[in-house]
């Protein structure tokens, strides 16, 4: 025997005054809204849409410190190839330093140097000139100038910090007989995470050690570095702007 199921089942129960209950308004709307997210990833765009990369972090160099950490790291990785460890390693240094430059490049010969101990330390068979068992070692220092980068965000918790450090000051004003003790705990924290802290800056410093037998790289490697703009003259002095040229008169007695 067929169920014949009551009207009511299939109709929706109005409030009082014959009107639909209120929550079915947001929900109708919520409903037509929702396929129209498709459409948009459905159409197309007359370029492409720009998108940003996942977080990353990259180290600001300014310390010849700095410069030994990175010698040290360097020595490690071409003792580690096999291809490395029995032969002579002949340093050749920057291949884009001009010949006689003598003002700046203080990283081209402080980092060969550096570099130079770290494998004489390692047991390294560092020569002062090629031999018919030695493999040349040079490095490339290419400095990057952003003119016209667009907004970076700041480090993680940036603005919870500030938020927060904003919220225990305003606590002793309403609350406290002595407002300044309220910036204590916000000084404590920047203190400890002040060292974390630095700018991005528009200068990028790309350095790259290879090592090289005729037309043969054995090994290669490239590290990326903030750097300062006034520190220029370390990595690429060839490419300091000059100061213009101061003119001058001659001056004679003779008409």
């Amino acid at each position: 025997m067929p169920i014949t199921l009551p009207p009511s089942c299939f109709s929706v129960r109005r409030a009082s005054g014959g009107r639909p209950p209120r929550w079915l308004a947001p929900l109708a709307l919520a409903a037509l809204a929702l396929p129209l997210g498709g459409c948009f990833y459905a159409n197309t765009s007359q370029a492409p849409i720009a998108t940003t990369y996942p977080y990353s972090e990259q180290q600001r160099m300014q310390a010849a410190h700095h410069w030994d950490v990175l010698a040290g790291h360097e020595a490690s990785g071409l003792l580690a190839q096999s291809r490395l460890r029995l032969r002579d390693i002949y340093i050749r240094g920057d291949v884009n330093m001009p010949e006689g430059m003598h003002v700046g490049g203080e990283f081209n010969r402080g980092f060969e140097d550096l570099l130079t101990s770290r494998l004489v330390s390692r047991g390294a068979s560092v020569t002062t000139a090629p031999t018919a068992n030695s493999v040349t070692l040079e490095f490339r220092v290419e400095v990057v100038n952003h003119r016209d980068r667009g907004f970076i965000r700041p480090p993680q918790g940036a603005f919870t910090a500030l938020t927060s450090g904003i919220a225990v000051a305003t606590i002793p004003f309403n609350q406290w007989s002595e407002p300044a003790l309220g910036l204590i705990p916000a000084a404590i924290g920047a203190d400890i995470t002040s060292g974390t802290w630095t700018y991005e800056g528009n200068e990028e410093t790309i350095i790259t050690v290879q090592a090289v037998e005729g037309e043969r790289i054995l090994y290669s490697s490239s590290n990326i570095y903030y750097t300062n703009r006034g520190d220029r003259r370390h990595y690429a002095p060839y490419r300091v702007p000059q100061a213009p040229a101061t003119p001058t008169v001659s001056v004679s007695d003779t008409w």
